[in-house]
Order: C-alpha cells, then sequence, then structure tokens
C-alpha cells in the first residue's frame, strides 16, 4: 500500500524511518529526468508497503507528515 508520494528526499528520509522499526518499504521513482534531462516536470516518488505492516508502522508515517 503507498504511504507516500512527494520528492525523493522526503521519501528516503521515510523509508529510512520505517526501516528503523523493522518494516520493509519498497519505494518507486519514476523520475526519467536522468534518461530525458530536458523534462523538468518531476514525477513524486512512491513509498510503499505491506498492508500487514500498516499497524506497525501507522504512527511513524502520521508523525513524519506532522513534521513536514
Amino acid at each position: 500500500m503507498k504511504i507516500f508520494s512527494g520528492n525523493e528526499i522526503l521519501a528516503l528520509a521515510l523509508q529510512e524511518k520505517i526501516e528503523a522499526i523493522g518494516v520493509n518499504t519498497v519505494i518507486r521513482n519514476n523520475n526519467q529526468s536522468n534518461v530525458l534531462p530536458s523534462l523538468s516536470n518531476s514525477k513524486p516518488v512512491e513509498v510503499f508497503i505491506q498492508e500487514t505492516d500498516f499497524s506497525k508502522a501507522n504512527a511513524v508515517v502520521e508523525e513524519f507528515r506532522l513534521s513536514i
């Protein structure tokens, strides 16, 4: 399930916080600016976790959202 969509720096920060509590994450980065540098409109980076881990990660996600 997707828990975050935004810029890459924030996505990596959230990933670090969630993995620190033992929950695995997946980051999807569809940004092709390295392949096509003329594209200035970057797509958001998304962070995903398993639905079964949501109850464990929810407090961390909410705290993170309130801090940004």
